[in-house]
Parts: structure tokens; C-alpha cells; sequence
């Protein structure tokens, strides 16, 4: 055996042997066992290995008071009762605008202008023919005033012999025809008063102004259309805006003919807004229109707002209720509402466990009123929040819970 091989066979004194390895693999085994166990005890505490609770949930709803006290339901639509569409009594090109949708304009109040240049020309023409008349009408009063004297002097003269009876008639001749004359100058006068007048109508159709506090909806036409009073001829506008006045609007809804007799003038209401669900605006019964619709077997009931809404439009969809009696300043607000099944009671507190993930969460609450079949909640959980209604003993705080969808 050669050197190397000698070397070969050397033990290398870093190698544990056979024994401390077989000593030390229980204790390895140990520390293993030990580590599992916590680690399912820590999956365990925090449910990871605990099934999922199937469980049905409800949510934090918002009621109104109101709602015990509705008597009858209806719907309709927002619709102004003092509306218009604005237009020009001539056929002319438009050249100005000066609104748009959602302007409010005041009575009287200039909206459009179409072209008036042979008006205004028209009205200085009778502005000047007017005082022409009036400068003829001064100059004949001073010829009737002198013809006047002329022949009062006249008169005393003859009596005295010392004209002739000829130059009397003349100047008497002169007298009739001054007053004449005169009146023709009045005539022409007022003539001329009524010429301007056309005149001053004829600018004022070139003038589109509005013909009540309002406020505008559309825009029919723009600068440079034709304008006409009917609309008929080709690319020519009829209206050029259309308006309503705000302070009108009302809810035009259908009730039954079975159930008209829960309804009369002046009763209170409550109105919602498709648009905006989560308000409530009140409201009064206007008039029951004395008529009914054959086809539906419905009559008309008019509501107007108590209230002035800028948020309230035309044509907007609207839900009213009928009252049986007016609403206290306390029933106005909304309340806070659950399902009573959400609730358990501990300690004389009431608690609801809080959908939070796949957690519920227990969580103490104060409880109202109750309102039909459900119950206010004062504090401890907000709108729109999931609570589990059952089975509720099947859970405690922590417990990881799966929806049951209905």
C-alpha cells in the first residue's frame, strides 16, 4: 500500500460519529413536534382551521317616520304649470342671444334680438314726421292767434264806420279758416303720435323679451337662424327658447279611481325624487283634476312643493305619499333602522355582530324606536352596514362567516 493510499484512509476529524448523531435526532424530532403544535394552536386561536358559519345578513337601512303614516301611494312627474315657448310675432334672422339653459331671466327681461335695422329707420322716420306736425301745429296757432286780433280790430272798427264791411269778412274769413287750420295741425299731430307708436311696436317684435321670472330649459335656435312665428318654412325656428317658471312646479301624479277617496285638497304629503333617494320634500295636494282617464282608470292629483328645491326640475320621476296628518319637525328626519332578529342582548347591552370581510365583528349598540318591523339605532353602526341576523348562536367575536345569498 502505497503513501497515498495511507492517506487516503485518514478520518477526517470534523465527521461526527455514528453515536452523537443517533443522540441528537430525538431532540431534532421534539423541536419539530413543538413547532407544529404551535403553529396550529396560533391557525386554530385565529380560525384558520375553524369551518366558515354560514350565516344571513341585513343591512342598515335609513326609514322615514313618515312611513307609518302613508295612507296611499302614487307616482308621476315633476311638471311646471307655468311654462313657454318664446318666439318672435315676425319672420326675421336672429343676431343675438343672450341666455342659455339654466339662465334665469326676470319678466320683461331682453332674451333675444332679431334684425331691426328698417325698424329703427321706420321709427326715426315718424319720430321726425311727429315733430314736423308738432312745428306746423305751433306755426298755425300763431297765424290763428294773429287772424284772432286781426279781426276783433276789425269788428270794433266797423262798428265805428271806419272800415267797410268787406275787410271785416275777410279778416273773419281769415279767423275760420286759422281754427281750421289749427285743427288740421292737431290732427296731424296725432297722427304722427300714432305713426311713432307702429313704429316703436314694430322695433319692440325685433326684441324677444320674457314674459315671466323663469328660468330657461332649451335652447331652440342660434345666431343666424330664421326665426318665424310657424315654423313651417324650411331650416326656420319657431321657438328660440323654451322657459318655466320654477316657483310652478308640481308633481302630477295618477291615483286609482278606488282609492280617491283618501286623497283631498290640502292634505299633507311627502314627496321623493327618483334622483335623489335619500331626501324627502314636502309637499301639499293643490287639486284633484275633475276628470278621470278611462284608459287607466285614474285621476289626476296635483301636489306643490312647501318648499323651493334648486335641485327639483322638470320632468323629474317622483314617488308621493299620502298622509293621514301632518308631519311634526321631529318626524322630518330620517332614522336609522335594522332588522330587531340582528340584536342580542348580554349584560343589559345590546349587541349586532358587524359583517367586517369574512369576520364578524361584535359590536355594542343603542337601540330606539321601533317602526313596524324594524328597530332605530341610535350609535355603534352606520348606513348601508351588513349585520348578521342568524344563526347568531352559532357566533362569537372573530368568527369567520360566509354570506348566504337569497
Amino acid at each position: 500500500m502505497s503513501n497515498e493510499d495511507l492517506l487516503k484512509l485518514r478520518i477526517d476529524p470534523s465527521a461526527k460519529s455514528i453515536h452523537q448523531v443517533r443522540h441528537r435526532k430525538p431532540y431534532y424530532r421534539i423541536a419539530g413536534i413543538v413547532l407544529i403544535v404551535v403553529v396550529i394552536g396560533f391557525l386554530y386561536l385565529n380560525g384558520a382551521l375553524t369551518p366558515a358559519v354560514h350565516v344571513e345578513v341585513a343591512s342598515v337601512t335609513r326609514t322615514y317616520p313618515s312611513q307609518t303614516l302613508a295612507l296611499l301611494n302614487a307616482s308621476g312627474y315633476v311638471v311646471a304649470q307655468r311654462k313657454a315657448a318664446v318666439a318672435s310675432k315676425i319672420t326675421s334672422r336672429l343676431v343675438s342671444l343672450s341666455v342659455e339653459e339654466g339662465s334665469k331671466v326676470k319678466k320683461g327681461e331682453i332674451i333675444a334680438c332679431l334684425e331691426n335695422e328698417d325698424a329703427i329707420a321706420l321709427q326715426n322716420q315718424a319720430a321726425a314726421n311727429l315733430n314736423v306736425a308738432r312745428f306746423n301745429l305751433r306755426q298755425e296757432k300763431a297765424e290763428l292767434q294773429d287772424a284772432t286780433v286781426s279781426y276783433r280790430r276789425e269788428k270794433k272798427l266797423l262798428a265805428k264806420g271806419i272800415t267797410t264791411q268787406a275787410e271785416c269778412d275777410a279778416a273773419l274769413a281769415r279767423y275760420k279758416k286759422a281754427i281750421a287750420t289749427v285743427a288740421g295741425a292737431k290732427a296731424g299731430v296725432k297722427a304722427g303720435v300714432a305713426a311713432l307708436q307702429v313704429a316703436n311696436v314694430s322695433l319692440e317684435y325685433t326684441l324677444i323679451r320674457a314674459p315671466f321670472d323663469a328660468v330657461v330649459l332649451t335652447k331652440n335656435a342660434d345666431i343666424g337662424d330664421i326665426v318665424t312665428p310657424i315654423g313651417a318654412a324650411a331650416d326656420a325656428k319657431a321657438a328660440v327658447v323654451s322657459i318655466a317658471d320654477m316657483s310652478s312646479l308640481q308633481v302630477e301624479a295618477d291615483v286609482s279611481e278606488s282609492n280617491l277617496e283618501l286623497v283631498k285638497v290640502g292634505q299633507s304629503c311627502e314627496i321623493q325624487l327618483d334622483a335623489f333617494p335619500g331626501s324627502r320634500f314636502r309637499g301639499e295636494v293643490h287639486m284633484i283634476v275633475p276628470t278621470a282617464d278611462r284608459s287607466k282608470a285614474t285621476v289626476m292629483v296635483k301636489v306643490r312643493f312647501i318648499d323651493e328645491d334648486s335641485r327639483i326640475l322638470p320632468e323629474m320621476s317622483a314617488k308621493v305619499a299620502f298622509l293621514s296628518r301632518p308631519l311634526e319637525s321631529e318626524e322630518q328626519k330620517p332614522l336609522t333602522m335594522i332588522n330587531p332578529d340582528a340584536l342580542i342582548a348580554r349584560n343589559s347591552k345590546n349587541f349586532v355582530f358587524l359583517i367586517k370581510g369574512d369576520r364578524v365583528v361584535q359590536t355594542p349598540v343603542t337601540t330606539g324606536i321601533r317602526i313596524g318591523d324594524m328597530i332605530e339605532v341610535l350609535d355603534g353602526i352606520n348606513l348601508d352596514d351588513k349585520v348578521a341576523v342568524k344563526p347568531l348562536n352559532k357566533l362569537k367575536d372573530g368568527s369567520k362567516v360566509k354570506i348566504v345569498e337569497k
